[in-house]
């Protein structure tokens, strides 16, 4: 891969493609450089280099893995639509459809309104996935700019630093490693952790470069006697040997509780060869010479990865006992496992220029890829999606046959039931026992790779339990078993719906006929893809959908068209009132113009004194007072007329609560000493909630109560002097 240090010009990228291609349309490519140049213009990175770089090194990362023309010009072309006032028709005009549908399907939405970062943030990941599912090169070119992104991260504040890590570890990495991407893979991994572990990621480079030398030394001398033995078997072959990635060796350390020192197998050694018969010879003459390690064996040849990873893996023992691990490959497995799909374009024969051509996804290659598109239709709740996605990439998985010997891929985890659904969902459906290696289990038996599994189905079966929701690990079983709910309780759950939908309404002060009118049901119905009303309710009285974001829908088409001529009027006549001397709230607030006034402090951002406020008049609520750098301030703001100066009252009147969030590396005693240190403080603490993160990151809520802002301001300093802590803030 290509270090951030060399400067990359667009004749490294076509020399580079050239090694991969006999023809390369040199013409398209530097069309689409110039284009991107042009319209780049003067943009510049946070590192102050011109914008134009970032294509160029995204480009460069995609000829390196192989990709074609057109997957070239998208990627110099990927942030054209995004960042400038290029259209995505000026695109398709330009360069044709191909290449104008891969820049769509990796540009973010930006226009769309979204109720939170988080559901824009899930929206952006689902459109991604669907654009993959047409094409898989627009993943492959998130993958590249992600990996260029996190190369130049030291010049982000450390709080994006953070975020950008935290994001690559839980959905990009995985995401390559899905793909069978090795060679974006490791580095998008050993770059996060450089970033979310940076003391543990220098400790670790400076313990492995102390017995380099040493360590090499012994790699080398059992590479020449592998080499020697081979010859002598007529084995044609290539050995060589290669440094584990710097997280693989970190997770090894914290799974099995060990120090560097007693990490013996840094090194990894590969061996080449031409046939799968010569990689079973090769496994012969290696466990001739050493002593195998017991349970360290895998046949990745006789039972491949879901992403096409082929390999034989065995751990030996060398002198004196240190192990060491041999991977043995054919050539063209080892193209696959650098380069995964990249390495398996279904490219139709046609005329070389000017004619469409289509990459579709291989069916029995991805077919995880097609139960994501799947069960990302079903999920309304972006947390539910966000936790599936993450949970679906990551690659811990077992092998398990049927009885007549199928092999079986399923999530590390998975139960009988899981297995139950990939065969059939109606054998899920119908699903009453099982048998693990011809013994009778319990259906939540967690299964091991190995194991033979049988269903033993009845047609009197009522169907599947909800409990066994709690227990399946795979997003296909899932989707399966909430299906057969869905359409066996259709009725009840429209009922449901229907009185959640009714209190939400009554709650906001609205009535069914203020919102229920057609233009406005047409555009929520639209927005969440359903056919019917009863279709809706059915998803908000199963929990598929909320009915605050199905009312907050029809809220919005309401504010477009009703003048609200009470309220209008009500706000003028405050408008107009004479002016006197106002009383302050209960909350210590006053609002200009206006005695006795009901005044709410916005849960949203907990405005304190000494922060900087606006009022909105809300309907039969009296004033709702928000901070003036509150995230929904700027929706607000459309509505100018319902806007209302406010003002802190000089005095200390009352106390408040505030919610704070400090990140930090996880270790022991890490809460006691936060605690001591607010104590230290005027601020009293309400209360507190932790979680600590697979990446052994704690996040800690706390709720305060404070006089003002500055006694605030003096607990968030004081909790920053704190060991491990890296980031104290304000919730908004």
């Amino acid at each position: 891969m290509q270090s951030e240090n060399k400067e990359i010009t667009i004749q490294d990228v076509i020399s580079k493609r050239k090694q991969h291609a006999r023809r390369v349309d040199t013409k398209l490519i530097l069309r689409a450089y110039q284009y991107a140049q042009k319209y780049h213009g003067e943009q510049c990175r946070r590192s102050g280099e011109p914008y134009i770089i970032h294509p160029l090194n995204v480009a460069y990362i995609l000829a390196d893995i192989g990709l074609d023309d057109s997957t070239i010009c998208a990627a110099l072309l990927h942030d054209v639509v995004e960042d400038t006032e290029v259209t995505n028709n000026d695109i398709r005009k330009e360069f044709g459809d191909e290449i104008a549908e891969m820049v769509a399907g990796v540009t973010k939405l930006g226009t769309m309104q979204f109720a939170s970062i988080e559901e824009q943030q899930v929206e952006d990941y689902r459109k991604m996935f669907l654009a993959m599912g047409k094409d898989i090169r627009v993943i492959l070119i998130k993958l590249a700019d992600r990996l260029h992104n996190m190369r130049t991260l030291k010049y982000l504040k450390r709080d994006r630093q953070i975020a950008n890590a935290k994001e690559t570890m839980e959905l990009y990495a995985p995401l390559a490693n899905r793909l069978g991407l090795y060679s974006l893979k490791w580095e998008l991994e050993d770059l996060g952790f450089k970033y979310l572990y940076p003391e543990e990621y220098h400790e670790l480079v400076e313990g492995i470069n102390k017995k380099r030398e040493e360590r090499l030394k012994f790699i080398e001398k059992i590479m020449d006697d592998i080499r020697v033995e081979l010859k002598k078997q007529r084995i044609d072959a290539e050995v060589t040997g290669r440094a584990k990635h710097l997280y693989s060796i970190y997770r090894k350390m914290k799974r099995d509780n060990k120090t560097l020192d007693q990490i013996y197998d840094l090194f990894a050694l590969r061996i080449l060869v031409n046939s799968v018969k010569d990689c079973y010879a090769a496994l012969g003459v290696v466990h001739e010479m050493y002593n195998p390690m017991p349970g360290r064996f895998k046949d990745y040849i006789a039972v491949p990865k879901p992403n096409m990873y082929q390999s034989i893996h065995t751990t030996l023992l060398g002198d004196k006992g240190t192990p060491f691990e041999v991977q043995i490959r054919t050539w063209d497995m080892h193209r696959i496992a650098e380069f995964g799909i990249a390495a398996h374009w279904a490219y139709k024969e046609a005329s070389y220029f000017g004619k469409k051509q289509s990459v579709k996804v291989e069916e029995d290659k991805l077919a995880w890829l097609r139960e994501t598109l799947e069960w990302q239709k079903e999920m309304q709740d972006p947390q539910e999606f966000l936790n599936t996605l993450k949970t679906e990439l990551f690659e811990d998985e077992v092998y398990v046959f049927t009885p007549k010997g199928a092999i079986k891929v399923l999530p590390r985890g998975a139960t009988p039931i899981d297995f139950a659904y990939t065969i059939h969902a109606e054998i899920g459906n119908h699903m009453t026992g099982c048998k693990i290696n011809s013994k009778m289990m319990p259906i939540i038996t967690p299964l091991q790779s190995g194991d033979i599994v049988e269903i033993i189905t009845s047609e009197n079966s009522k169907g599947p339990s909800r409990d066994w929701l709690k227990f399946v690990k795979s997003s296909s079983a899932k989707n399966k078993i909430q299906s057969w709910f869905k359409k066996a309780q259709k009725a009840e759950n429209i009922e449901k719906g229907k009185e959640l939908i009714e209190k939400e309404i009554k709650r906001i002060g609205f009535t069914h006929a203020d919102l229920f009118k057609q233009e406005y049901i047409d555009q929520m119905l639209e927005k969440y893809k359903y056919k019917t009303l009863d279709e809706m309710y059915a998803a908000v009285g199963f929990g598929a959908n909320s009915a605050v974001k199905v009312i907050a829908r029809m809220l919005q088409e309401y504010r477009k068209e009703h003048q609200e001529e009470d309220i209008e009027q009500k706000i003028e006549e405050l408008k107009k009132a004479k002016v006197k001397k106002t009383k302050p709230s209960s909350s210590g607030i006053i609002v200009k113009g206006i005695d006795n006034c009901l005044v709410k402090l916005s849960k949203c951002c907990n405005p304190l004194p000494g922060d900087e406020i606006v009022g909105y008049i809300t309907k039969g609520r009296g004033v709702s007072v928000h901070r003036k750098d509150c995230v929904n301030v700027k929706d607000l703001l459309s509505e100018e007329n319902r806007m209302i100066d406010v003002e802190w009252v000089n005095e200390n009147q009352a106390n408040y609560q505030v919610d704070i969030e400090v990140h930090s590396n996880d270790r022991s005693g890490l809460l006691v000493d936060i605690l001591k240190e607010i104590g230290t403080t005027k601020a009293k603490i309400l209360g507190v909630n932790t979680k600590t993160t697979k990446e052994r990151i704690a996040i800690i809520d706390i709720t305060l109560e404070v006089e003002n802002l500055e006694e605030l301001n003096k607990a968030i300093k004081v909790l920053r002097k704190v060991d491990s802590v890296y980031e104290v803030s304000r919730k908004k």
